[in-house]
Parts: structure tokens; C-alpha cells; sequence
């Protein structure tokens, strides 16, 4: 109650700045009960308040565009009618999308109630899709991604969360719709993180870059929680409109200021899960930022950033060389892109590009299992394919019997880092290992040369060039054989376990 008589106290003395922020108060209820919850953060991206014991809150005035609730672990968010998690409300209308077809309501002070349900089954193991750039163009991209990504996965997966991080249109944010009924087929909460692609075009700042995505797809800054893990949400792209470059890597000072009151708020036992666009290895993230971060970040013993961007994939691990001064190395996964190379590449018999990406990546998604005491283990998928497709392979189909052993076999381990053992055998023999190196992809090098030698357009957009891959082995195949076929075995130790792949190369007699 008190909170509700200082929200009208406000508003009477007030009534043009609460015209103009009709939203700085309101409840969260059990939807169930119709009862207040209490204890829930509720934020404006900026100011960070609980509700009271009836499940009231209130916020600063502000010109924040939203307010948003972090879904606390134990309860489940409602659905929107556009499927995503009603956890949040537009300044402009308390009523903003939610108004299911009906004329938008006068603007109350008061926000329409957030509902939220108890959780009674919560699993064991949290298992979250990631998706990294989507980055349709137009519909028929948002086909591509709907065939490709959504319909495999539909009655298949066993999420209980999905998150996209960033560029989830290319340009054309009119296709937010489109798109959101597609990731919201597959019947779980999904969180989405802004990218560069994402942003308003005709945006004369960096502080209404965002107007569309957030009108559609809520906050650019937020935290989600589950009882295995805390997922923080964070626009990492500052637009300089009319600038060159047109946006920097980076975060503002509020979501700082913001960032330092949500993480006072948790157990330094508690998994916090970082997601971002903009990776912060990359040369454009603010260097000042990223030590900002590490500092935030270093009380937890267990922490995760996630991040896209690149149209690549890669694992990085910070240490103190690179500024992070909390325990052990801090691990930045970057997610290959669902639209792999934005959507390129000669197409299949079902009319879907190969998309693969320039460091021979197929495009695809990741997967993240969280466990009860916060023990994480990531998955890559590939799209379309099985679960164990693990790596694609590259060999020679002929050499000459007695040859110098000059030529290689490559497994590009999509997954694979420095620390991934990758061994390969001939004809079920010994084990032996093969070498981590830096180069591109001779299956992608492959297609690049097929279409430099091609007399016309083999797609409407050709592969990428292959640029130097960061999980690429290479093991020197032995001429001294029988001549015929040889069957080749490679595995591949992943923390999933153990995936493998095979080929065959031939050796002939050669005559001068």
C-alpha cells in the first residue's frame, strides 16, 4: 500500500512527467492466486527496486522506454500473445503489443500487472538453445531459417530456454514478427540480445537506436533467473550514427551502474551466464569496457559469457595476461551463426543454402546444460544434421603408393579447442595423433575455387573465402600400403564425449 500511495502522491504532484512515464508503477502477481509476489527485481535498465510484501513496486521517474521484471528462479514467466515471455511493458503504452487486437487503453500510471507461475517441476539439468544471428534479410531468409533451424526442432528438443545474441533481423527490423513466430514454435521462453543489425537505421543516436527491437522483443539489458544459473542480458553495441565505424563494442555507463546492483544481489556460488553480441575479443570492443566486465565478473567462481557476431565459432579463455584477475580463466564462447554465412552458398535438394561459415563451420546452433550445482557443458549442432556430427573431414581421393607422406587429412572439430584431442587411424590400426593448426579449410578452399572457376553465378550468393580456422587438425597420410582403398577413422574428444568420422582415400601404383 505504500508504494501505491506514493505512486499517486507523485502522480498529483507530477501529472506531466507521469504523462510522460505511465509506467513507473505496478504489481507482480501469482497468477494462480491472483496474490502479490514478493521480493521480485523489477528494472528500467537503469534502477533496480524488489516488490514489497504485496507485490508492489516502485520506480524513479524516468525516460527509460521499459520496464521489466527478472524472472526469479522458482517461477515461470506467462507467454504474450506473440509467445514470448510477458516480462516486460513499452513507456508508451502500458498496454504496448499485449493488446491482443484491442484499441490501446488510455495510458494509466499504473503498469498492467506482471503474472508469473509457480514452477512445481523444475528439471534437474537446464538445458538452453543458442542461437546466434539469425540475420534474415527478407522472408524468404526467414524461410531458410524456419526449415533449416525452427521445424528440426520442433517436438525434438529438450530446452527449457532459448537465447538469440543479436543481429536476429539484417536490417529490415519489419521482419521481427515473421521471425518470432517461428523461434516461438518451439514452445519455450526466448530471450533476445541486440546486435548491430539491429538497429534502428534512420536512428539520429545510440539512445533510440533500439526503438524497434525493444518495442518487439523487450529490454536491451536484463537478467533472467533459473535455479542452475542467472542469464544477463546486454546490448554491447553503441551506435555513432553518422560516424565511421557506425558503432563500437561496448556497454554504457547505466547498464554498468545497473549491472553492479544486480550482481550484489547474488550468492557468489551462483552461475552467471553472460550474453552479448559483440564478443569481447574483438578488436572494436572497448578495451577499457571489457577490463570493466572482468572486474565485475571476478568475485564468481563460475561464469560463462556467450557471445556472436563473428559468423565463426571459437571458444577464448581469459587469464591475467588479458586482465582477468578471477579464479582460474574466464571462457567466451562464440556461437556460430544460424544463418551461417548469411544464408550463402550453393543450395540442396531442398532449395536451403549451405551456409557455411569462413572458418568451414556449418551453420547451426549451440547448447548449453547447466546442472543443480552450477557445472556447465556446451554442445554445437549443426544444422539439419545428426547429433553426433561433430567435424567434417577433407583428404586427398588419390596418392601415389610409396610417395613422400606430404599430404594431409583434415578434421575441422567444430568444437574443438586448444586443449581437444583429435586422432586418426588407417584401416583400424593405431592411434595417432594429429596437430592443431591454423589454416583455412580445404573443403571451403574447395568451393571458393569452384566458384572463381565457374563461367556463371552458382548461387545467389557464393561461400565466404576461407579465412584460418581455430579448430582445424591435420594428420599426414602414409603412401606405404597396399594399393587399393584405405578406410580412415578420426575421433574427436569432446566434453560431450566422444564423436568420430570417417573417409577413405586410395593409393595407386604410379609409372613414369
Amino acid at each position: 500500500m505504500r508504494h501505491v500511495l506514493a505512486a499517486s502522491l507523485l502522480l498529483a504532484l507530477s501529472p506531466i512527467a507521469a504523462a510522460q512515464w505511465p509506467c513507473f508503477s505496478g504489481k507482480v502477481v501469482d497468477q494462480a492466486s491472483g496474490e502479490g509476489v514478493p521480493g521480485v527485481l523489477v528494472s528500467d535498465g537503469q534502477a533496480l527496486v524488489r516488490t514489497d510484501a504485496h507485490g508492489h513496486y516502485l520506480l524513479p521517474i524516468s525516460d527509460a522506454a521499459l520496464v521489466s521484471i527478472v524472472k526469479p528462479a522458482g517461477w515461470a514467466s506467462v507467454a504474450r500473445h506473440d509467445g514470448l515471455p510477458d516480462t516486460w511493458r513499452h513507456r508508451d503504452d502500458s498496454r504496448s503489443l499485449d493488446s491482443y487486437g484491442l484499441p490501446p487503453a488510455p495510458r494509466p500510471a499504473q503498469c498492467r500487472s506482471f503474472a508469473l507461475q509457480r514452477q512445481t517441476l523444475a528439471p534437474a539439468t537446464l538445458s538452453s538453445l543458442l542461437f546466434a544471428d539469425s540475420q534474415t534479410a527478407d522472408l524468404t531468409e526467414v524461410g531458410y531459417y524456419a526449415r533449416d533451424i525452427i521445424e528440426p526442432l520442433i517436438g525434438t528438443h529438450r530446452a527449457h530456454l532459448g537465447l538469440t545474441l543479436g543481429d536476429i533481423a539484417n536490417d529490415d527490423l519489419s521482419l521481427y514478427p515473421a521471425l518470432t513466430a517461428q523461434t516461438t514454435r518451439l514452445g519455450v521462453p526466448w530471450l533476445h540480445i541486440p546486435g548491430n543489425h539491429d538497429m534502428d537505421l534512420d536512428a539520429s543516436s545510440d539512445a533510440d537506436a533500439l526503438t524497434s527491437f525493444q518495442r518487439a522483443l523487450g529490454p536491451d539489458t536484463f537478467a533472467w533467473e533459473e535455479p542452475q544459473a542467472v542469464f544477463i542480458g546486454l546490448d554491447d553495441i553503441i551506435a555513432q550514427p553518422g560516424q565511421r565505424p557506425a558503432y563500437i563494442g561496448g556497454l554504457r555507463d547505466e547498464q554498468f551502474a545497473w549491472l553492479a546492483q544486480y550482481l550484489a544481489t547474488l550468492d557468489d556460488a551462483r552461475l552467471v551466464v553472460i550474453g552479448l553480441h559483440m564478443p569481447l575479443f574483438d578488436a572494436n570492443f572497448r578495451a577499457a569496457d571489457r577490463q570493466k566486465l572482468f572486474d565485475l565478473l571476478a568475485r564468481f567462481p563460475k561464469r560463462l559469457v556467450l557471445s556472436g557476431h563473428t559468423h565463426t565459432q571459437e571458444h577464448r579463455y581469459y587469464s591475467s595476461a588479458d586482465g582477468w584477475n578471477g579464479a582460474g580463466r574466464l571462457h567466451e564462447y562464440n556461437v556460430g551463426a544460424a544463418c551461417g554465412a548469411f544464408w550463402s552458398g550453393i543450395t540442396d535438394k531442398d532449395g536451403i543454402p549451405a551456409a557455411t561459415m569462413a572458418d568451414g563451420t556449418p551453420n547451426g546452433y549451440g547448447l548449453l546444460h547447466v546442472d543443480g550445482q552450477g557445472g556447465y557443458q556446451l554442445e554445437y549442432r549443426a544444422a539439419r544434421a545428426p547429433d553426433d556430427a561433430q567435424m567434417h573431414l577433407h583428404a586427398p581421393k588419390v596418392l601415389r603408393q610409396g610417395a613422400y607422406p606430404a599430404w594431409g587429412l583434415y578434421a575441422n572439430v567444430w568444437m574443438g579447442d586448444a586443449d581437444t584431442q583429435v586422432e586418426f587411424r588407417v584401416d583400424g590400426g593405431d592411434w595417432q595423433p594429429m596437430k592443431r593448426v591454423t589454416a583455412p579449410d580445404p573443403a571451403l578452399l574447395l568451393e571458393n575455387v569452384a566458384d572463381d572457376l565457374a563461367d556463371g553465378l552458382r548461387s545467389y550468393d557464393r561461400s565466404p573465402e576461407a579465412k584460418p580456422s581455430p579448430h582445424l587438425w591435420r594428420g599426414a597420410l602414409p603412401t606405404k600400403l597396399a594399393v587399393g582403398e584405405h578406410q580412415v577413422e578420426v575421433r574427436a574428444q569432446l566434453p560431450g564425449g566422444e564423436y568420430r568420422a570417417s573417409t577413405t582415400y586410395s593409393l595407386e601404383a604410379g609409372s613414369r
